[in-house]
């Protein structure tokens, strides 16, 4: 078989995935890919409560401390009384010892914890589909290489390096992005090497084959024709990653390696509840809640991409 044959068969096998799949004969019903996996997807009860879930989150993260709020998240009630002052029509959450609005306090460590999240899930992955697809792709010393340090990293007390590494920064936006470029250099390593397995399947195949002898370079192939079929994976493995990144900050702050005051995330919220969640369960509560509903819904929305994209589910119903 010729080189233009497998192209032009390779051309020909895109050219049909790309079109629309049809249901059935005589119903005139035409679904694309992307129809197919949203239909799978909103089949899914769990996986449409977790969307909706993680909606409201973020538009109360978004619009809570501007139009919802009445306090600032380090403005202080000084009056006397509101200092650990239990839920009421002045603070709906309670206050602080320090007299901090509780729940102004939560909506900024939502907002800064599902930032972090969005960011550093994206960006391992991003890592993680690069590096994984580059060494199964090129072998040889590329792979080697790759998988050295894949290997080191993992073999790397990546908490304690983390603790060690943000214990040096102040608070600001500057500890936000140090952070999310930690958390992300030591979050990508087991995902590259699943994007590794996968991507020397797709790398033998004809149409791979056909780009590579017509000279079309080798990174453009990658991005083009090895990441696009694994494409499912990368997304449910993103999914995956934000809550992660989210539990891993979390935990930082709890321990005060990651958000420092006066700025706050839910894991400095949880950490100065702590002490008191017996006593003044309002101030652990109000950030412990939002923590458990966010990594719910996405964990929910991760199961329902999941059985979006695999066809043996039953979750998503019949195609």
């Amino acid at each position: 078989m010729t080189l233009e044959i497998i192209a032009t068969e390779a051309a020909t096998a895109e050219h049909i995935a790309a079109e629309p799949l049809v249901d059935e004969p005589g119903r005139g019903k035409r679904l694309t890919r992307r129809a197919l996996l949203a239909r799978r997807f909103f089949r899914n009860k769990t996986a449409v409560i977790g969307l909706v879930m993680y909606g409201l989150l973020a538009i109360l993260a978004i619009i809570g401390p501007i139009w919802i709020s009445r306090w600032g998240y380090t403005e202080i009630d000084r009056e006397p009384g509101n200092y650990l002052a239990s839920p009421s029509t002045r603070h709906w959450f309670g206050t602080t010892q320090a007299g901090r609005d509780v729940f102004s306090m939560s909506l900024q460590g939502l907002r800064k914890s599902m930032l972090i999240g969005l960011v550093t899930g994206v960006l391992s992955t991003t890592i993680a589909a690069t590096v994984g697809s580059f060494a199964a792709y090129f072998g040889k010393w590329v792979d080697r290489g790759a998988m050295w340090v894949v290997d080191l990293l993992l073999v790397m007390p990546a908490f304690l390096f983390l603790a060690i590494m943000t214990s040096t920064l102040g608070a600001g936006n500057d500890t936000i992005f140090f952070l999310i470029i930690l958390l992300a250099a030591f979050s990508w390593m087991l995902s590259a090497r699943v994007v590794r397995s996968l991507s020397l399947s797709v790398r033998d195949r004809e149409y791979v084959t056909a780009a590579k002898y017509m000279g079309v370079p080798g990174p453009t192939i990658v991005f083009r024709h090895i990441l696009p079929n694994i494409a499912s994976l990368l997304i449910i493995d993103a999914t995956i990653g934000i809550a992660g990144a989210v539990l891993a900050e979390t935990g930082l702050s709890f321990f005060g390696f990651g958000i420092r005051s006066p700025d706050t995330s839910l894991g400095t919220l949880i950490s100065d509840g702590s002490r008191m969640a017996t006593t003044f369960p309002w101030v652990f509560y109000a950030g412990a809640g939002f923590l458990v509903i966010m990594i719910l819904s996405i964990n929910f929305i991760g199961d329902g991409l999941r059985d979006a994209f695999d066809p043996s589910s039953q979750s998503g119903g019949k195609a």
